[in-house]
C-alpha cells in the first residue's frame, strides 16, 4: 500500500476516536459537538480527496477524471474547516455576516472552473497534476479563514477575559507552519497530519474553555476566575464587584431547592444582561458572585449596577419571591501595586455593609 495512504488511514482512524470522545464529552454543549464533528467530517473529506490526488497522480490516463474530481473536492473543501470551527464559538455572528462566506464561495467557484481553464490546478491530459496560474487565491483564502477563525476565538476568549490568546496563536503558528510547508515542498505532505493533531489541541482548549462554566446558571465558575486571575497585572486598570444574594438560605429552605434554582438562574441572567463586554461575570459561591471589569470608570460602572437593581427590582414586581443583591466594588488604578486579596477584602466589606443595612431596613418595615 502507499505509504501516504498508511498514514492518511492512521490520521482518519485518529480523527473518528477524536469524534467519539467529542459524542461521549459531558462538559461541550451539544451546539458545539455538532459543528466541531462536521469540521472533523470535512477534514477526513479532504484528506480522502488528497489520498486520491496521490494515488492517481501520473498513474494511468484512466484515471485522470477521478484525480480532477478529487482535486475539485479537496480544493473546494478545505478553506471551509476553519469556517466549520468558527462556528463552534459563535454561529450567531456566523449567520448575520454571510459575507465572510465570500472567500470561499469564490475559491469553489475558480476550483470548479479549473478543469476548463486551470485556474486553480491543471490536471492534463496524461493526467499530470500541477498548480494553476491562481492557485494563490486558494492559499490566501485558506489563510484569510484561518485568521477570521482565530480572531473570533481571540474575541469571545477576550469578552469573557479568558486567558487562552498564548495557546490559540502557538496553535495557528502550528497549522501555518504545516501548511506552508507542503505548500513550499509539495512533495512533503504535512498540511493534514498537522490539522489532524490540531484538532485535538483545539478540543483541548476548547474542552478546557467550556469546563470553566457553572452548568446551573451558564456563568463563569471560580476555577475560571481563579485561572483569569493569575493573568491580571500591576499595570492593568480593573473593576471588582462582589456580589451576594440577600437571604438566599430562607428562600431556600421555605420555598425549596427547586425554586433556589430558579431564583439562581434568573438574578445570574440579570447580572449578566447588565454589565457590557468589558466584564465577566462569574458565580464562585452558592450564592457568591464576582463581576471583573476592565477600566476603573466609576459613573460607567455605577450606571451598570442600577441597571441590575433596577431590572431585579422589576422582575420581582411579578415575582416577589425572588432574593436581592448586596454587593460592594474595589478597584484597581494600574499605577499601584496589585494586591487581589486586599481588593477582595475590600469588596467584601462593602458588601456585608450593604447586607447589613438590607437587614436593619426589612426589621423597620
Amino acid at each position: 500500500m502507499n505509504s501516504y495512504a498508511t498514514i492518511a488511514i492512521i490520521n482518519i482512524i485518529a480523527l473518528l476516536f477524536l469524534s467519539v470522545i467529542i459524542r461521549d464529552n459531558i462538559i461541550l454543549g451539544k451546539q458545539r459537538k455538532k459543528y466541531f464533528i462536521s469540521a472533523i467530517g470535512l477534514t477526513i473529506i479532504v484528506i480522502l480527496s488528497e489520498t486520491g490526488t496521490v494515488l492517481s497522480l501520473g498513474g494511468d490516463v484512466s484515471w485522470r477524471f477521478f484525480h480532477i474530481a478529487c482535486n475539485i473536492v479537496g480544493f473546494s473543501i478545505t478553506p471551509l474547516i476553519p469556517i466549520a470551527l468558527i462556528a463552534i464559538y459563535d454561529i450567531q455572528m456566523l449567520k448575520k455576516n454571510l459575507i465572510i462566506l465570500l472567500p470561499s464561495a469564490l475559491n469553489a467557484i475558480m476550483v470548479a472552473l479549473s478543469p476548463l481553464l486551470g485556474l486553480i490546478f491543471i490536471v492534463d491530459d496524461n493526467n499530470h497534476y500541477e498548480r494553476g496560474r491562481f492557485f494563490i487565491i486558494f492559499v490566501i483564502v485558506y489563510t484569510l479563514n484561518l485568521l477570521v477563525l482565530v480572531l473570533i476565538t481571540l474575541r469571545v476568549s477576550s469578552k469573557f477575559l479568558y486567558p487562552i490568546k498564548g495557546k490559540i496563536i502557538i496553535l495557528l503558528v502550528f497549522v501555518m507552519t504545516g501548511t506552508f510547508i507542503q505548500l513550499l515542498l509539495p512533495a512533503v505532505y504535512s498540511s493534514w497530519h498537522t490539522v489532524t493533531l490540531s484538532l485535538f489541541l483545539y478540543y483541548i482548549i476548547l474542552t478546557e474553555f467550556d469546563s470553566s462554566f457553572d452548568s446551573l446558571t451558564g456563568l463563569y465558575n471560580r476555577m475560571a476566575f481563579e485561572k483569569t486571575a493569575k493573568h491580571l497585572k500591576k499595570q492593568m486598570a480593573f473593576s471588582i464587584v462582589a456580589m451576594d444574594i440577600n437571604d438566599f438560605k430562607p428562600i431556600n429552605d421555605t420555598f425549596g431547592h427547586d425554586y433556589g434554582d430558579l431564583a439562581l438562574k434568573k438574578v445570574a441572567e440579570i447580572i449578566r444582561d447588565s454589565f457590557d463586554d468589558s466584564c465577566s461575570c462569574y458565580r464562585v459561591g452558592g450564592d457568591e458572585f464576582y463581576v471583573l471589569c476592565r477600566g476603573t470608570d466609576r459613573k460607567k460602572l455605577a450606571k451598570q449596577l442600577r441597571s441590575m437593581t433596577t431590572t431585579l427590582a422589576q422582575a420581582r414586581l411579578s415575582d416577589c419571591k425572588l432574593p436581592t443583591i448586596a454587593y460592594g466594588i474595589s478597584m484597581h488604578s494600574g499605577e499601584n501595586a496589585l494586591n487581589l486579596p486586599d481588593m477582595l477584602k475590600e469588596a467584601d466589606e462593602q458588601m456585608y455593609h450593604f447586607k447589613h443595612l438590607h437587614k436593619e431596613k426589612s426589621r423597620t418595615t
